[in-house]
């Protein structure tokens, strides 16, 4: 039982993770937009850092709604720490 709720845990800190950025993302760049707009109007450069950011954003996004990954759960992080001081003992 606690390890699905650990698991639940980590799910809805991906998502809180994935709103902060996501927010922090859009304010920001609406304030970029606003300076590119008042200062360099002919060359809309903010469209670079939207883009690149935004690959980051759906990278969380990603994470946190779309792919369960199985390297989440306890067990595999236990499982490779074995392995690990296996091949430390050899």
């Amino acid at each position: 039982m606690s390890d699905l709720r650990s698991r639940a845990e980590k799910r809805v800190d991906n998502k809180i993770k994935f709103y902060r950025s996501f927010t922090i993302y859009v304010i920001v760049n609406a304030f970029l937009a606003v300076i590119n707009w008042i200062f360099t109007p002919q060359f809309w450069w903010v469209l670079f850092p939207v883009f690149f950011w935004g690959i980051g954003v759906v990278a969380k996004f990603l994470n946190a709604f779309v792919f369960i990954s199985k390297f989440d759960s306890e067990d595999y992080r236990e499982r490779k720490i074995q392995e690990e001081m296996e091949k430390l003992r050899v």
